[in-house]
């Protein structure tokens, strides 16, 4: 089975107003039919939020450490052994762990409903930051379920 091509770090630039090659990715992940003007507006309005709501810290730190809040370390993954099907609690690679965390803080703020979406990415990221919301809620979730499956452990080979 061939692999599926997704763009490495390595190739992306950085974006242009805060140079970094995460939030480019972040722009990515969030971008909606392909409209990439469209999500960086999104994005760089919520940052601009988040500047004005968090006063004494840089909104790139906020997004960096709302990201870092939101990875999980530990997921369950079903494994089929004789008849039965196991929840297999198994660490996550960084690349998935970024990637749910991207996907996490989206779909949370896409599921908010009756702000534009550059406010609700904003009250996201400002409630990852802080260790609460609807993204940090999906991680706990997550962990709990693995905490819960431990007993299977011995199934992750």
């Amino acid at each position: 089975m061939a692999k599926k091509w997704t763009a490495s770090i390595k190739q992306l630039k950085p974006d242009a107003k805060f140079n970094s090659k995460l939030v480019q990715k972040f722009i990515n992940t969030l971008l909606w039919k392909g409209k990439k003007s469209v999500a960086q507006k999104i994005f760089y309005d919520a940052m601009s939020i988040v500047e004005r709501q968090v006063k004494d810290v840089k909104p790139l730190e906020v997004f960096e450490a709302a990201v870092n809040n939101v990875k999980p370390y530990i997921e369950v993954r079903s494994k089929r052994v004789g008849g039965a099907s196991y929840q297999v609690p198994m660490p996550v690679n960084s690349k998935r762990q970024q990637s749910l965390a991207f996907r996490w803080i989206i779909a949370s703020a896409r599921g908010k409903k009756g702000k534009p979406m550059s406010a609700r990415l904003a009250s996201e990221l400002i409630d990852a930051y802080n260790k609460q919301g609807g993204a940090v809620t999906t991680r706990e979730n997550i962990h709990k379920m693995a905490e819960a499956n431990k007993a299977f452990a011995h199934f992750a080979w």
